[in-house]
């Protein structure tokens, strides 16, 4: 658990477990120079770990810090650093060194701004006209014109990130699907999700040792790809020792969704022709911005987070529920007009990792501690085509004749090409799985880890179960008691 990514990965954890930390140890009082001893004891000096200057980066710090400690302008989870941001500045098309000097000075009648000339027989961009179109790029016959994007713009696929006149990042909420990947692929670290550390470490200490009201903690199974050298089980006991009075699987929550989207696919397909699922909040959100005539295709069932909490405080009405995993979008699902009140914080795998070392925790002592048993399909929603082979199963079980066509969507490049598809009527299959994080949630934006060998772990956490049957899954609870449905905004309109 030593081990990071990233400098910006671990620039994050160092300042979500010096939170933790002084939280844990009764020092994280109420100053105004909270803040400046926080940046200073991460950055002590006298050489800059990271940037120019220890002055900067103790900035950039204090800023972080203040993410963590206070709400963010207008809510928003998604977030740019002014101070972090280093504007990069990249001209974005460049002519290079295999400009032939071409009679047909395609690039230069092709551009709407003027911005390409030609020099010594060669073409040259003006980069003050250039609006970065790429027209130029796509008619040179030599492949002369080279693009070098931006790295948050280019993690970006559906356009969200742009730049201000002074070259600094700019989210465009209007687009912005909460997935985080500008989040992840940002070098410098300049955007990123706000953090509800502080937030789940009040809510713990206002419980009143769980006597007030009891905190559970519901877990995604993408857990079991997060932490090298120690049990799944391992880590529901660190989590318990954090102060919550209960942990729970998220894929019991699977469970529940794969029998209730396999009712309702067999009720509603003939009418529909084609369904979506429901359970990523990024997939959903990006068909809601691009394609809201589209809606009603969607699933209208809830995610496991979204079923699983309903279904603890159904059964506990003194519980308030935390959900963990490694997707910054969820930390938006829950504020979703039809699901607020279901889950009071969302924490990521990247910072229950900094809450545990803040704690001074050492997982791989601690006993195993069971959170539930749900079935293997409830497990494997945590990767690509889990959703989709649940459902399939729970169709077999209750011997359904419904055709169940999937197709899975691997990250979100393949649910813009689906959806554009299916906008078209020209979609072959009738059932689209769509995951916006390729591999799904095991490799979320705010991953512990993000490789390919995240499936295979998962695959092996499900064939760990105890049954394959998601109906056993859900026993210990009274669906008649869950509501496992919501209502989206935009179909509310329609009618």
């Amino acid at each position: 658990m030593k081990n990071f990514e990233s400098n910006v990965q671990y620039i994050k954890y160092l300042v979500n477990k010096e939170v933790a930390n002084r939280f844990f140890s009764g020092t994280l009082v109420n100053d105004p120079f909270l803040k400046r001893d926080i940046a200073e004891a991460i950055i002590p000096g006298p050489k800059a770990m990271f940037r120019c200057c220890i002055y900067k980066e103790r900035h950039i710090i204090e800023d972080r810090v203040h993410l963590v400690l206070e709400p963010t302008k207008d809510d928003r989870i998604i977030n740019v650093l002014d101070s972090a941001c280093d504007e990069c500045p990249l001209d974005r098309f460049v002519v290079s060194d295999s400009c032939r000097g071409c009679l047909g000075h395609k690039c230069q009648e092709v551009c709407p701004r003027g911005a390409i000339s030609i020099v010594n027989h060669r073409a040259y961009i003006n980069q003050e006209l250039c609006i970065e179109c790429g027209r130029c790029k796509a008619v040179c016959p030599f492949g002369a014109i080279s693009e070098v994007m931006r790295p948050c713009m280019r993690s970006c696929a559906v356009g969200a990130v742009k730049m201000d006149e002074n070259r600094k990042a700019v989210i465009d909420h209007d687009k912005c699907i909460s997935c985080g990947a500008c989040v992840h692929q940002c070098p410098f670290g300049a955007i990123v999700d706000k953090s509800f550390v502080m937030n789940v470490l009040n809510l713990l200490r206002n419980s009143f040792n769980n006597t007030t009201y009891h905190v559970y903690a519901v877990v995604s199974p993408a857990v079991a790809s997060q932490f090298d050298g120690v049990k799944v089980g391992q880590v529901f006991a660190g989590i318990k020792e954090l102060g919550f009075y209960d942990v729970v699987e998220a894929a019991i929550g699977g469970d529940m969704v794969a029998i209730a989207e396999t009712k309702e696919f067999a009720e509603t397909i003939a009418e529909k022709k084609w369904m979506t699922t429901s359970c990523c909040p990024a997939f959903v959100d990006y068909v809601s911005k691009n394609y809201p005539e589209l809606m009603d295709h969607v699933s209208t069932t809830v995610s496991p987070m979204i079923a699983i909490g309903r279904a603890i405080r159904a059964k506990d009405p003194r519980a308030r529920v935390v959900f963990i995993g490694s997707c910054t979008a969820k930390k938006v699902e829950i504020k979703q007009p039809d699901l607020q009140g279901v889950i009071d914080y969302v924490l990521t795998f990247e910072e229950l990792r900094a809450m545990f070392d803040g704690k001074d925790l050492d997982l791989a002592n601690l006993p195993e501690l069971n959170a539930g048993d749900p079935s293997s399909y409830g497990r494997i929603f945590a990767r690509t085509g889990g959703v989709a082979e649940s459902v399939r199963r729970v169709a077999k079980l209750e011997g359904l004749d419904t055709e169940i066509n999937p197709i899975r969507c691997d990250g979100i490049d393949e649910c813009i090409k689906v959806m554009k598809l299916a906008s078209f009527g020209r979609l072959p299959e009738n059932f689209i799985e769509g995951m916006v994080c390729r591999h799904g949630c095991t490799n979320g934006a705010s991953s512990v880890f993000h490789d390919a060998r995240g499936i295979l772990r998962i695959d092996q956490f499900g064939r760990e179960a105890l049954t394959d049957d998601p109906a056993e899954g859900i026993r210990g609870y009274d669906m008649k008691e869950v509501n496992m449905e919501r209502e989206y905004p935009e179909l509310l309109k329609q009618k």
